[in-house]
């Protein structure tokens, strides 16, 4: 399990998807309205192997994508 923090400045609609090397998504540790605030969301990832990911943050207007070594 690792953990991913976030902030949202104002209530809005979130999706984070995370997603392997060829661009097809893994999980979604995250999707739904939030309220303005800090956030750490837990994303199991039992199920996959050792390599890099690449999670990305949506919501109206903002879009940001970082990368995420996954060592077993």
């Amino acid at each position: 399990v690792t953990s991913i923090s976030f902030d949202i400045p104002g209530r809005s609609f979130v999706k984070l998807t995370v997603s392997d090397l060829l661009g097809r998504e893994v999980g979604v540790p995250a999707e739904g309205y939030y309220n303005p605030g800090n956030y750490k969301v837990d994303f199991n990832a039992s199920e996959l192997s050792s390599g890099v990911y690449f999670y990305t943050l949506e919501a109206p207007d903002y879009k940001e994508t970082k990368k995420m070594i996954l060592v077993k």
